[in-house]
């Protein structure tokens, strides 16, 4: 998979896109992406990108032409267009797998009050959100598409068997984890799971599954 940023702020992506196992895949080549600095595309000497919406309102709102020629330099026939946007659709498990699919991804991050309408009719092929709140600009959740959309890139994580038992894999969230030692300020580990009973310790896990799902998100 190979994905391209257009961003405003370039210098937000190399320290996470070469850190863990993200820097790790892009140095072995299994994933591949750039950071495309909108600022040259911008509008006269200054290179502007934004200017003061129609109609009147609050805040400035990103200009259409700027976005436009970054992304068609970028842009290659079996590429597929992101807006990130608080309007879009909810990114979630479902939605990640399908993207994960894709062969060339350009993710475009707003900023400022918006961005011109004309960008998401004609320009971008959906519009992605990442929760129910708004930041200052797309650039942390482009970010958090591509650490998701990595996950399932064979060779990305280094045992891919935790993709089954991640939250959100099979409908619930995942079950508590624990690690040595067995005993810490009087907090013991579950006896089942220091039993060696793999058959109890399944049942105890999808119980646990089922209980949290149930009691932090009723609505899975």
């Amino acid at each position: 998979m190979h994905i391209d940023v257009v961003t405003l702020f370039p210098e937000l992506f190399e320290p996470h896109l070469s850190t863990s196992l993200l820097g790790k895949a892009i140095a072995a080549g299994k994933l591949s992406g750039r950071h495309c600095d909108l600022r040259p595309y911008g509008l006269g000497r200054h290179h502007s990108v934004d200017d003061e919406p129609y109609g009147g309102g609050p805040g400035m709102v990103m200009r259409p032409e700027p976005i436009f020629a970054a992304v068609e330099e970028v842009r290659r026939e079996d590429s597929r267009v992101i807006l990130l946007s608080p309007r879009g659709h909810r990114l979630d498990h479902g939605r990640v797998r399908g993207l994960a699919g894709e062969r060339h991804l350009v993710l475009i991050c707003g900023r400022y009050e918006g961005v011109d309408e004309r960008v998401s009719l004609h320009l971008a092929d959906e519009e992605l959100s990442i929760g129910d709140y708004v930041l200052a600009g797309g650039e942390l959740p482009a970010l958090v598409v591509i650490e998701a959309l990595s996950r399932f890139v064979p060779g990305v994580l280094g045992n891919e068997a935790s993709l089954v038992s991640d939250s959100h894999a099979a409908g619930l969230l995942e079950y508590p984890q624990y690690t040595r030692p067995p005993e810490f300020q009087g907090h013991r580990v579950p006896d089942v799971l220091l039993s060696g009973d793999h058959r109890a310790i399944e049942d105890w896990r999808r119980e646990r599954s089922a209980r949290l799902t149930r009691e932090r998100r009723p609505d899975l």
